[in-house]
């Protein structure tokens, strides 16, 4: 499609699809009956678009992917489940923090953790041995004056130090961090 533009590549695809908008669908047909690139393009696909829609299983998700998108859409977090299928066992580490160890990486003093904050829950002063990185999965929690909430990712140098770790809502994060870091209470 060198003589296209990427624009009239993707419209192709997407009417080949039948996800093009509808008021689109006239101008693409008309570039399509008008340029021998494109026509190739759309013959090309047909025949995968058509397999596709006569495979109905490969559009279907698995029924533990059904169960974890049920769980999305309720707002209630999704968690990993170890291999047999069964939740994790969270470890109360202090007065409404929890989490469970995903993988350790002893040579690296290295851990990944799921950790869970319950509402009006400080996490303590301290200070990083190695870089820190939260990603928040539900709920929202402040760290140092900025909020992060589900999707934020929060990265933190070794050497700094996280003064004021708090939620208001309670929270789940995937957290790497080192085993060497040090509270500062």
């Amino acid at each position: 499609m060198s003589a296209c533009t990427r624009e009239q590549g993707e419209q192709v695809c997407l009417y080949a699809l039948g996800v093009l908008p509808a008021n689109e669908v006239p101008e693409v047909k008309a570039h399509i009956n008008e340029c021998p690139e494109c026509s190739t393009e759309l013959e090309t696909l047909h025949p995968l678009v058509t397999a596709l829609a006569q495979s109905s299983d490969l559009l279907r998700p698995s029924k533990s992917l059904w169960g974890q998108l049920a769980r999305r859409i309720s707002g209630k977090p999704v968690l990993p489940q170890n291999e047999q299928g069964y939740d994790f066992k969270w470890v109360e580490l202090g007065p409404g923090i929890s989490a469970v160890m995903l993988a350790s990486d002893p040579d690296r003093d290295l851990v990944s953790l799921l950790v869970r904050l319950g509402p009006g829950v400080a996490y303590p002063c301290h200070a990083h041995a190695a870089v820190e990185e939260v990603h928040i999965l539900h709920g929202e929690i402040w760290v140092d004056g900025r909020k992060l909430g589900p999707g934020d990712y929060n990265r933190a140098e070794a050497g700094s130090i996280d003064k004021s770790v708090c939620t208001l809502t309670g929270c789940t994060a995937f957290v790497v961090t080192s085993t060497r870091d040090r509270m500062l209470v």
